[in-house]
């Protein structure tokens, strides 16, 4: 009985003695991202509709004829 409430208190205490560690340095490339003085890239303006696409409905085309193009070839 003693010793299954060593193990007890062992495992109640991991949590919460893990918490006590102190963090490890990040891991992470470039500046800390609170330095103010941290080299930025400019900012660029990209235009909303730029890269826009008209999907207007279109007539429909003859189906079997679209269908032998992609078909594989007859032996």
């Amino acid at each position: 009985m003693p010793f299954r409430l060593f193990v007890l208190a062992i495992l109640a205490a991991t949590p919460i003695l893990g918490g006590c560690r102190e963090l490890p340095e990040p891991i992470g490339v470039g500046a800390h991202p609170a330095d103010a003085d941290a080299p930025v890239s400019r900012a660029r303006y990209r235009s909303v509709t730029g890269d826009m696409r008209d999907y207007r409905i279109v007539t429909p085309k003859p189906w079997g004829q679209s269908n032998e193009q992609v078909a594989p070839q007859r032996k």
